[in-house]
């Protein structure tokens, strides 16, 4: 079980503090008893405040000793394959093996043209930057000799063998993601259902390409597909745990869902549904299409229900049985709990602590 922070920007807070409020709540997250912390990455755009998820991470990773920390995601559409995985790298030498990549495809947003990758990459160009990185993730060398990227065989330095976690909300992504061997982290826009069917689906792609493993290392934790708070196509350790993705094995799948706990139901359902709205109304709209198609809508307060009403919201006991239901009706082991949302930096803490200490015993035999 772990936490997935978006680094939220609700109205009123300084990008800065919450940046390093984040870090402590991965450090809070850490005494409560959680496995891992996974931290979000977006750019210009207040929904989430942190544009370098693996940098971040490497903060957090140097202010805790036992809890895993990965990117979620890492957007690959706006980054060099091999300059993402010498950073992974890094990370994961230094900490002694407790950081995990995830990365996404991401949105058209205009991300792309600031950073000079454009929109013909983004929309063709995620299954050769996901080879890419997996290459440079499994080899001492790599090379290139593709449509977007060519160069001559470099040695990798430093070297390591990890195997990345990909943000899958589309089915063409989830059949790159099962021929690869690479396990899926699923989004909180989607309930247990379509959850559950994306698994199936990854399970039927992974059999026909013959449970081919093309990823490097399992690794301990864990935006095609966008960031997993968002889950728009258009635009989560154990991520990698040992095992197949055919049969009953455990490919190491994540889940994201809201985790809000309270006294009541009721009370905790009331604050979610007062606090949100004011984060996700100008933050979903900071989206800006590159190429001037219409930008995506949502309805905030039927997502805000529809979180509070599918989600870990509620008294402990509430929380307890909606993680045990969504690990019967998807097989998901792994779930990370977004705790930001009351928009308030010491409920958050309260409520990562109040997760670990009243949840994580009734959840833990799943």
């Amino acid at each position: 079980m772990g936490v997935f922070l978006i680094a939220a920007g609700f109205p009123g807070r300084d990008a800065g503090e919450v940046l390093r409020d984040t870090v402590e709540a991965i450090a809070v997250a850490e005494e409560a008893g959680f496995d891992d912390a996974w931290i979000a990455e977006h750019h210009f755009m207040s929904y989430g405040v942190c544009p370098s998820a693996a940098t971040l991470a490497g903060v957090a990773l140097g202010r805790t000793s036992r809890i895993g920390v990965g990117t979620a995601v890492s957007v690959l559409s706006t980054r060099h394959p091999v300059d993402l995985a010498e950073q992974a790298a890094i990370l994961d030498r230094v900490s002694g093996g407790r950081f995990t990549l995830g990365v996404g495809r991401g949105g058209p947003w205009v991300d792309l043209e600031v950073f000079g990758t454009g929109l013909e990459r983004f929309e063709r160009g995620f299954g050769e930057s996901l080879d890419l990185l997996c290459a440079a993730l499994d080899a001492g060398t790599v090379s290139a000799e593709g449509e977007f990227f060519r160069f001559r065989p470099v040695p990798v330095v430093p070297p390591a063998r990890l195997r990345p976690v990909v943000a899958c909300t589309s089915a063409p992504t989830v059949a790159l993601a099962a021929e690869r061997g690479l396990p899926m982290l699923l989004g909180m826009h989607i309930g247990d259902a379509e959850r559950a069917a994306m698994i199936r689906s990854y399970r039927t792609a992974s059999e026909g390409a013959g449970g081919e493993r093309r990823g490097g290392r399992d690794g301990g934790l864990g935006n095609g597909d966008g960031d997993p708070g968002e889950g728009r196509d258009v635009g989560p350790g154990g991520g990698g745990r040992d095992g197949g993705a055919g049969g009953d094995a455990d490919p190491g799948h994540v889940g994201a869902a809201v985790g809000y706990v309270a006294d009541t139901t009721e009370r905790a359902v009331r604050e979610l549904r007062e606090a949100m709205p004011r984060w996700l109304a100008p933050g979903l709209a900071g989206h800006v299409p590159v190429d001037g198609r219409p930008g995506p809508r949502r309805d905030i307060g039927a997502y805000v229900d529809f979180l509070c009403d599918t989600h870990p919201v509620g008294s402990p006991g509430r929380c307890a049985e909606r993680i045990a239901r969504t690990a019967g009706a998807t097989g998901l082991r792994h779930l990370i709990l977004m705790v930001e949302g009351a928009g308030d930096h010491a409920r958050t803490l309260d409520n990562i602590r109040r997760l670990g200490e009243q949840v994580l015993p009734l959840v833990r035999d799943l």
